[in-house]
């Protein structure tokens, strides 16, 4: 009888380890500042960190590397304000649920994501931001929308900002046309936010891409391709002179 069954307690042993080491992670979690939980919150939310099929082994080179790159974070949380971007996501909610009658939330898309938050300014056919048959003139409603969005990011000024204009494939006139439009749209943009605070030194791009990014899981012709793009940085310190 001498061996049956005597490695039972190993596996019953294994569990409780592994249950331990779990119970330890939460509760280390759970004592870090906001800054450390928002990072492990975006960590397996984001995209960018699903298991692919680039790597045989049991934690994928993809993730290794990503591992790697965001140790600094948990050595040096307050480096990376990533509460910043939440707050600011929250306060443009709040513009367009505090002003049911003049704001339409069809108009804003946000996604926050490990690189920041993108907002996307739609032009509905129910709710116009540019005036028929101009490329980047704005309705007084397209205005209002503008106004208030750039003044809520001009609040975080150690934010950096690139901004896309775009355009829908059934945009009338040619190609060149396309390009024009959507590269007007985003210096509209950019006017308009440094119009309302945002520094010449936090905008980092400004470029139109025609109808070549529609908008995903809408179709190509989508009036709301027609659109403005925003992305914001959090957290970039200026980069210091040589020397």
């Amino acid at each position: 009888m001498a061996g049956g069954g005597g490695g039972a307690w190993k596996v019953a042993y294994a569990d409780l380890v592994t249950a331990m080491m779990a119970m330890f992670l939460v509760l280390w979690i759970l004592s870090q500042d906001e800054t450390v939980k928002g990072d492990v919150q975006l960590y397996f939310q984001t995209r960018y960190n699903t298991l692919t099929q680039q790597s045989p082994g049991i934690i994928p080179n993809d993730a290794m590397r990503l591992v790697e790159a965001k140790k600094d974070i948990f050595e040096h949380a307050s480096v990376i304000p990533l509460e910043q971007v939440r707050r600011l996501n929250e306060d443009l909610v709040k513009v367009f649920v505090q002003n049911p009658n003049e704001m339409d939330m069809k108009t804003m898309e946000m996604q926050m994501d490990s690189e920041g938050l993108l907002i996307n300014i739609l032009n509905n056919p129910d709710k116009p931001i540019f005036k028929e048959g101009s490329a980047a003139e704005l309705t007084e409603y397209g205005q209002l929308v503008f106004n208030n969005i750039s003044w809520t990011i001009a609040q975080y000024d150690d934010t950096q900002v690139e901004i896309e204009g775009h355009t829908a494939n059934s945009y009338p006139g040619d190609v060149d046309e396309k390009w024009d439009a959507s590269t007007s749209r985003a210096h509209k943009a950019r006017e308009i936010l440094m119009a309302k605070g945002v520094e010449e030194q936090q905008v980092l791009k400004v470029a139109g891409y025609a109808d070549k990014r529609p908008l995903p899981q809408r179709p190509h012709n989508a009036p709301q391709n027609n659109r403005v793009s925003i992305r914001v940085r959090a957290g970039f310190a200026p980069e210091e002179e040589d020397g």
